[in-house]
């Protein structure tokens, strides 16, 4: 199985680009929305180490907003309890799609958290600043300071370019991304 990992900035259009690979995905971000949704024990958890914060189930976006736009320390707390639910449930994904030829992974701290292995293909999604804050804006409840929170518990751009095998140059448009997944695509097979 050859794992493609994708890297890139906040709202490079990382997800967009995994979609369009053609191949399952294991997409982070919406495996922790659907914690925050369904999961009680998630629930009581984050109740238990912010409990200032998270009052109700199902756990509320803005309710973590909140919690971590209030202190430093309360997004590591987050972190800690949500990142070990994420690992299970990529390994899980990793078993069911273990005869498929190509998966995706489309997890925004994939190198911050060590879920790479050496042999996975990285793939950096780069996109111009000016249209990753525009895409950024339209968002519903976009916040510069939690984009920042978040910018900090992550590598640096060049650091993550560099560690890739190759480079999407996203212009947010379907073809640009296209050409560029269909010679990656060449390449490894």
């Amino acid at each position: 199985m050859i794992r493609i990992g994708l890297l890139g900035d906040i709202g490079s259009g990382k997800s967009y680009v995994a979609k369009n690979f053609g191949y399952p995905v294991f997409n982070a971000d919406y495996e922790v929305s659907q914690l925050y949704k369904n999961d009680k024990k998630i629930f009581i958890k984050l109740k238990k180490i912010l409990p200032k914060f998270i009052r109700i189930f199902p756990v509320d976006k803005m309710q973590i907003s909140d919690a971590i736009l209030a202190n430093d320390h309360n997004l590591k707390k987050i972190i800690k309890i949500i990142h070990r639910e994420i690992r299970k449930k990529m390994f899980v994904f990793l078993k069911k799609n273990k005869n498929k030829k190509i998966i995706v992974l489309d997890i925004p701290l994939l190198l911050e958290n060590k879920l790479n292995r050496k042999k996975d293909v990285l793939v950096f999604v780069d996109s111009k600043k000016s249209d990753i804050l525009k895409n950024l804006k339209k968002r519903v409840n976009f916040n510069k300071k939690l984009y920042n929170r978040f910018k900090k518990i992550q590598l640096p751009l060049d650091y993550k370019k560099k560690k890739s095998n190759f480079v999407i140059k996203n212009r947010f448009t379907k073809k640009s991304v296209k050409s560029g997944e269909t010679e990656i695509l060449k390449q490894i097979k």
